[in-house]
């Protein structure tokens, strides 16, 4: 009914009931929050006015720099403010400073890690011109607020949305199937795969699959890695398919991470908005790779730890990170050693032994990172992976290692179609029949299979 009165509006009516709609989306948890975006939107959309229309290199800098920072407090404010008070009250105490703790607690704004960073892509863009400011208030905003991807992303960048958003568009029946199978393959991927994963794995990292050991160390780290893959591609995937039924096409966010071969071949498919935001907007302004191999390594973990650190306010993330930096940087410097300067991407899915090695061991690599990112605190995480050392063994395992594979195997075979082909759709080239019998097909799991203990999705609280 909505989205049939939506098609039925002008451009600007179109823009206009969608920001409201925006708007309302975000306010429904907490209306407070409105006037934080508001404030943000209002300044960025000026300053960029302001910095387009002026020739004064001075003028132009303080804009960008007051723009800068009034977004980065924001969001150091809110998202790190009790991560300070928690690191600094520890810290004075073990100097002999006996300092009240602040009683002061920050409530997180929802998204704000997503809209931040897609101001300062607009802002810096702006400045640089690689792109002209927008003109109407309205459609900054919508850039801005998009209510698809404004608690989760993938973060948009505005050389991509921001024309979709000023530009007419049109209804396109013929896609009207290409739209719903991103929704309805998100629904599965969250309900069906990562409910259920998420099952084993917070019984194995709360301790209720069993005592510390290997087992249940790789069940819930296993378990774990398959969850917030689900989790984050389903949403990703439930907000392309929404966005574009109203006419958006929002960018691929995932291209079957768990088949890498390298690192940096994950980067380039995990969480590919925010791992090309890092490279565009920290990485290359730090330097890149354009000042000797010691400066690239610090680049790298440099852009890493703060990529860790975006995803929340606790040392678990800042490793996470830097198991990540570190190993690209290693990485790195492994190919240069073996006179391998640049790696390209995998073209074709390759099915050959030595691939197959090498998706298994950066598999596991990631999956050692993952216990860091799942972890409440750092103690738990180095404690976890102590308990190797144990062998016990109970039948459970074996219950939940089968349970797990039923969720798992159906999601690895489709991501092994869509490698294989290279699609950005699942059903890309089928027939609607063929589309029609895969709909009801999915249907009918997420009807049997989905999880009764349903979970938010991981990434709304970054």
């Amino acid at each position: 009914m909505v989205v049939a009165l939506y098609w039925r509006l002008a451009h600007r009516g179109r823009n206009v009931l969608l920001l409201g709609a925006s708007y309302l989306f975000y306010g429904w948890w907490d209306w407070r929050f409105l006037g934080l975006i508001l404030v943000s939107t209002v300044v960025d959309y000026v300053c960029a006015l302001a910095i387009a229309g002026s020739d004064v290199p001075r003028r132009r800098k303080s804009l960008l720099a007051f723009s800068l920072t009034l977004n980065l407090l924001f969001l150091g404010f809110f998202k790190y403010f009790n991560f300070f008070i928690d690191t600094l009250h520890p810290a004075l105490a073990a100097l002999g400073l006996d300092v009240p703790e602040v009683a002061l607690r920050i409530l997180l704004p929802p998204g704000i890690s997503f809209y931040t960073f897609q101001a300062v892509a607009y802002i810096v863009d702006v400045y640089f011109g690689r792109i002209q400011p927008a003109r109407s208030m309205v459609d900054y905003a919508l850039f801005i607020s998009l209510f698809p991807h404004l608690i989760a992303g993938p973060i948009q960048r505005p050389s991509h949305l921001l024309p979709q958003v000023q530009l007419p568009r049109r209804f396109d029946p013929a896609t009207v199937f290409r739209r719903t199978d991103a929704h309805r393959l998100g629904l599965f991927r969250k309900c069906v795969v990562a409910n259920n994963c998420a099952l084993v794995a917070n019984a194995a990292f709360n301790g209720t699959l069993g005592p510390p050991g290997l087992a249940t160390v790789a069940l819930g780290t296993y378990a774990f890695a398959w969850q917030i893959y689900g989790d984050f591609s389903g949403y990703s995937d439930i907000a392309r398919g929404s966005a574009e039924l109203m006419g958006f096409h929002v960018m691929v966010n995932f291209q079957p991470p768990y088949f890498s071969r390298s690192l940096q071949d994950f980067w380039r498919r995990w969480h590919i908005s925010l791992s090309t935001w890092l490279r565009d907007y920290v990485y290359i302004p730090l330097g890149g790779n354009r000042h000797g191999e010691v400066a690239t390594n610090r680049n790298l973990v440099a852009t890493m730890l703060i990529g860790g650190l975006w995803h929340g306010a606790n040392w678990t993330f800042v490793l996470w990170g830097a198991i990540h930096g570190f190993g690209l940087a290693i990485e790195r410097q492994g190919r240069r050693l073996l006179g391998l300067d640049r790696e390209e991407p995998e073209r074709t899915m390759s099915h050959g032994a030595r691939a197959w090695a090498q998706r298994i061991a950066i598999f596991h690599v990631v999956c050692i990172a993952w216990i860091f990112f799942r972890a409440q605190h750092v103690s738990d995480a180095f404690a976890m992976i102590a308990s190797i050392r144990s062998l016990d063994w109970r039948p459970v395992y074996l219950t939940a290692a089968t349970f797990l594979a039923i969720f798992i195997v159906p999601m690895v075979m489709i991501d092994l179609h869509m490698a294989s082909r290279r699609d950005e759709y699942l059903l890309a080239s089928a027939s609607h029949r063929t589309r029609i019998v895969a709909a009801l097909g999915l249907l009918g799991l997420m009807i049997l299979f989905s999880a009764s203990d349903a979970s938010a999705f991981i990434y709304f609280q970054f």
